[in-house]
């Protein structure tokens, strides 16, 4: 059970950390301010969907930020992660603020047909905040390429016109690029191993468990095992499967893929979620949903290293606890934000029409990563602090000196 709301949880960072670093209450409460907030009602074959798009600031540049289709979307969730998206654009020196948007719905329970239809409509709902240089989309949860082509066509039918840079992490054939399917593991696996430089960890020795299987978490695992790390643990939702001699992360996911979850794999031990997070590994990658490290379970976390592929998985409470354990929490606002670091690569090829080669990309890709990292790591060690508090601390000060620039704020 999730302690608080996730904008509550954005709340008590912004309180906590802002006033760290001598925000003022009025800077405070601008970074707690979204600028727009649109809620609409999509009808498709006679049901209704709630559907949201919610910018949160657009000091920096153009807002950017995924679309989500879950059951549990809400505005406060929606909220929350806009805001999120500001952070994570600013701490890794985008030229972005920060939005999200989302439709309550689960996307399994309908055929494909339905599926387009849902999507289109979200374009036409929300197609006037939409534009390469107003607030550009992405995918996120249960969204993929397919849905961001669709919206794509669907923009472009209304507008007339050919704008690939209004979305991100569409088909290659469509002005996509290959590495945006990977980069949210690829970035937090290139921030795992600088984090395994500057500690100087055995890296033959080391353990991972990995919390959802879903894009990221697989796509970190196979990157683990192909990089000679033991991945022990995996776990979707509807539990895990444990091996401490190392699991055999292709096999399980083609388990995953022609079963529906991991743990239909032939081998190890099956485990629940729960069970997974309090294991005795070196580092656990959280890369479900919020909330999945609370107070009532954080003291059976045994990890000497957390990395956050998901928003928001652990919760204030127990995040606090983490610090005081002694554990390195590397947090979500650095370890997935190779998502909107392929995304901001794609959309500069889509604005300027000239295309980088593949390897070109991935040197630009994991220099990005490396100096986010850099920044954030030398901040922490300057000012004894954690890696959190760092992080927030340079994108929350970035965004402010944005909006006194602008004349938001007066001295």
């Amino acid at each position: 059970m999730v302690e608080m709301s996730p904008f509550e949880h954005a709340k008590q960072l912004v309180e906590e950390i802002g006033s760290k670093i001598g925000l003022t209450d009025r800077e405070k409460q601008l970074l707690l301010t979204h600028e727009k907030i649109a809620h609409k009602r999509i009808v498709v074959k006679g049901n209704v969907y709630h559907a949201w798009r919610i910018v949160h600031s657009t000091a920096l540049g153009p807002s950017k930020g995924g679309i989500r289709y879950h059951p549990n979307v809400n505005e406060e969730e929606v909220k929350a992660l806009s805001f999120w998206m500001s952070v994570k654009n600013a701490v890794s020196g985008l030229p972005y603020g920060g939005a999200k948007g989302g439709i309550k719905f689960d996307p399994r329970e309908v055929d494909e047909e339905t599926l387009e239809m849902i999507s289109r409509e979200y374009v036409r709902a929300f197609h006037e905040m939409f534009g390469a240089d107003k607030d550009i989309p992405a995918p996120d949860v249960y969204t993929n390429p397919k849905v961001m082509g669709w919206m794509l066509d669907e923009y472009e039918k209304i507008t007339g016109r050919k704008t690939p840079a209004m979305i991100t992490g569409k088909p290659v054939a469509l002005g996509g690029i290959k590495l945006r399917g990977t980069s949210t593991a690829k970035g937090g696996f290139i921030m795992l191993e600088e984090l395994v430089h500057r500690e100087n960890l055995d890296r033959p020795k080391m353990t991972v468990a990995v919390q959802g299987f879903g894009n990221a978490g697989s796509n970190f695992a196979r990157l683990c095992a192909d990089a000679g790390i033991k991945v022990v643990a995996v776990s979707d939702s509807k539990g895990g499967i444990y091996d401490a001699d190392g699991l055999n992360v292709s096999g399980v996911f083609e388990a995953k893929t022609t079963s529906g979850s991991v743990t239909n794999y032939d081998k190890g031990v099956k485990i629940s979620n729960d069970d997974l997070i309090k294991l005795d590994v070196d580092v656990l990658v959280l890369a479900a949903l919020e909330g999945v490290i609370r107070k009532d379970n954080v003291n059976g976390v045994k990890a000497k290293y957390i990395i956050e592929l998901a928003n928001g998985p652990i919760t204030p409470e127990a995040d606090r606890i983490l610090v005081e354990k002694g554990v390195t929490v590397l947090p979500d606002v650095i370890a997935n934000s190779g998502g909107v670091v392929g995304s901001y690569l794609e959309w500069v090829q889509g604005r300027s029409g000239f295309f980088y080669d593949d390897a070109e990309l991935e040197e630009r890709f994991s220099r990005r990563m490396k100096q986010t990292f850099d920044n954030v790591y030398g901040y922490a060690k300057e000012h004894e602090t954690d890696l959190r508090t760092a992080a927030y601390a340079i994108a929350m000060r970035r965004i402010i000196d944005a909006e006194r620039a602008r004349g938001a704020l007066r001295s």
